[in-house]
């Protein structure tokens, strides 16, 4: 059975990533109170390529994180040093100390890199206090922007229940009862009414031999750009959903064409009338030129 060009990871591949939000927070700036993240020259919304790898994460694990091959190193409320032990005792050797050697660091990156997907795909910085040196990963992701510019809305919203017992206590004055302090709490909710973003993603096929990735993770990683937005279903979060996947793919491993050729065939249009908004995916046009593409570069669909 022939397997697809865009799971070859002998190839360099070059991809578009479309996502939108509705009514939603898709990636909140904690030095902003939690706001929408914006260029403040374009008003454009932004998404950070941390943002997006979280998901992946997320997915993976979700789906076959308790494979041992599949396991994810970057989670909440697990120190990495933990994990870096792991490997040190799995391989037998000391993971401190002057018995440490440059051969041992070796061994334990390349265990990480075995056992932790995303180690193997998005890379890590391992020398924390316990050290597993450092992997360069194969699959990296630019930060998605916004097609038009966003207007963060920051909402007021109130909680029928107060926090602290006192501050639903009864006090008797003159006779008569009366709630004390607040009966209501008060809070905010950031949110983008409408947005469509575009994000850029590169497989280097150099680094993917250095760290182990094959065809099976990189099927991974297509699958969890389509179908993670499911998983991650919050109230803060909106809508969210993926608009478009296209993968360039190179029959060289330095590439066929330049990367920002190859993106520029992906354009996208508004279809709202003069002075509108979007406010819905149907208020674009997505265009793909797939004719006379570069010697060498085939195009996957993967959605849209």
């Amino acid at each position: 059975m022939n397997e697809p060009i865009y799971t070859d990871v002998t190839r360099r591949h070059d991809f578009v990533l479309l996502f939108d939000v509705t009514d939603g927070n898709p990636n909140g700036d904690p030095d902003a109170g939690n706001l929408p993240r914006t260029d403040p020259e374009t008003m454009q919304g932004l998404v950070t390529d941390v943002a997006i790898k979280r998901k992946v994460r997320d997915y993976v694990d979700s789906l076959c994180g308790q494979e041992a091959r599949n396991k994810i190193y970057v989670q909440h409320g697990q120190p990495l040093n933990a994990k870096h032990r792991l490997a040190y005792t799995a391989l037998g050797i000391e993971s401190t100390g002057s018995k440490q050697k440059a051969g041992d660091i070796e061994q334990a990156r390349a265990w990480m890199c075995t056992n932790f997907y995303d180690v193997r795909v998005f890379g890590a910085v391992m020398t924390t206090g316990v050290n597993c040196g450092q992997v360069r990963g194969p699959l990296q992701l630019t930060f998605a922007r916004s097609i038009d510019p966003i207007v963060p809305l920051d909402l007021s919203i109130t909680r029928v229940a107060v926090t602290r017992e006192e501050d639903a206590e009864v006090v008797v004055t003159g006779g008569e009862e009366r709630a004390s302090g607040k009966q209501t709490e008060m809070g905010r909710k950031a949110l983008v009414p409408y947005g469509l973003y575009r994000c850029y993603g590169f497989f280097n096929p150099h680094f993917a031999a250095q760290t182990g990735m094959d065809r099976a993770d990189l099927a991974l990683v297509w699958q969890a750009l389509q179908s993670m937005w499911g998983l991650d279903r919050s109230a803060a979060r909106g809508l969210m959903a993926c608009r478009g996947l296209y993968v360039f793919s190179h029959e060289s491993a330095l590439g066929n064409a330049p990367a920002e050729q190859l993106f520029a065939r992906v354009s996208i249009s508004p279809a709202y009338p003069a002075g509108g908004v979007p406010r819905s995916f149907t208020d674009y046009r997505v265009g793909v030129a797939e004719a006379d593409l570069p010697a060498g570069v085939a195009l996957s669909r993967l959605v849209g």
